[in-house]
């Protein structure tokens, strides 16, 4: 098997709230100036990306996914389980939530529930977001959204760059204006709208809420979980720990000159977000740049990144695999 990185080209996504920053931080070719997501490691039928270059070159993540289930380490999961996206917020997302797996799967044709994180990389200055609610009850949640009291019910925290947030299903939030992120995620595009500033979308009309749904699925009262992160200082570079938990770990690797690691995971998932360098690996020597994206597959147990470069990391956790295993899901739902 090849011991090599498997480099995906990204794929965009205009959003409303979109701008250019994908393009003027990235050097990406944007599809215009309202271009709101890049997807960047995914296997999601809403937009699954292509292997850049080398021997897959052409074939999507879904495809390798069933055709060469050794690159992920025969990871027991009947589809990819997570998704990559950088997200820029020229302005306000609208206020939302996701479902957990077991609703989503009953509710949403079989998709999955969506755990997230978000990583910041940029901001403007004193930028702030939507994180979670001051509701204790859900006749309070109601009451507050149908007189439209936003301020009394929406919790408002303020960001910076290098920030790390942990979303899990059920948390009321909301990326604002001026944020540029990268996010962690179960592979799953299911996102329920509870206020949207009366913006009108591209067809001229109100873009559509789901008030139930998103009262059926909003964590009431808010609960935050605390996230420490752990950083480690190494000969050549840091690794930072940020999370670990059920269905997904994230990672900084922050390289100043070289770092040697081991993956003792069935397969990472790597995104550059800031410099150049080198992986290198058994197979040979494979440039990174910013605004790469790329595997890890199970073939490779150690590697060496060098150069002056930062990388988010991540991989699934065994609750990806358990959720799977127990899940009913037939059709084309079941292997991307």
């Amino acid at each position: 098997m090849k011991k090599a990185p498997i480099f995906l080209a990204p794929l965009f996504q205009e959003r409303i709230w979109g701008g250019t920053e994908l393009e003027s931080q990235y050097g990406y070719r944007i599809p215009s100036a309202q271009t709101g997501e890049c997807w960047a490691i995914s296997a999601h039928p809403n937009g699954p990306n292509t292997v850049r270059e080398g021997y897959y070159a052409g074939k999507t993540l879904g495809e390798l996914w069933d055709e060469h289930p050794e690159i992920f380490g025969h990871f027991n999961s009947p589809r990819f389980p997570l998704l990559t996206k950088i997200l820029d917020a020229n302005d306000d997302l609208s206020i939302q939530v996701h479902p957990g797996d077991e609703y989503a799967q009953e509710f949403e044709n079989g998709e999955l529930g969506k755990t997230e994180c978000w990583y910041i990389l940029d901001c403007k200055e004193d930028a702030t977001m939507i994180f979670g609610h001051r509701a204790q009850s859900k006749e309070e949640f109601m009451q507050l959204v149908n007189e439209g009291h936003w301020n009394d019910l929406l919790q408002r925290v303020k960001i910076k760059p290098g920030d790390f947030f942990y979303v899990p299903s059920g948390t009321l939030h909301a990326l604002c204006e001026g944020t540029l992120v990268l996010e962690t995620q179960q592979s799953s595009d299911t996102t329920y709208r509870v206020y949207d500033y009366n913006r009108l979308g591209q067809e001229g009309k109100l873009r559509e809420l789901h008030l139930e749904k998103a009262i059926d699925v909003t964590t009431i009262p808010h609960t935050a979980s605390h996230i420490e992160p752990i950083s480690i200082q190494e000969k050549g570079g840091t690794i930072t720990t940020f999370l670990e938990e059920d269905y997904f770990s994230v990672y900084k690797w922050d390289i100043q000159s070289s770092l040697e690691l081991v993956q003792t995971q069935h397969f990472t998932l790597g995104s550059v977000i800031e410099g150049n360098g080198t992986l290198w690996t058994e197979e040979g020597e494979f440039p990174l740049r910013k605004g790469d994206h790329f595997i890890l597959p199970s073939s490779i147990e150690a590697f060496t990144l060098t150069g002056q470069l930062e990388v988010i990391a991540s991989h699934p956790n065994e609750k990806s695999q358990r959720m799977y295993e127990a899940a009913n899901v037939s059709g084309d739902m079941a292997r991307i």
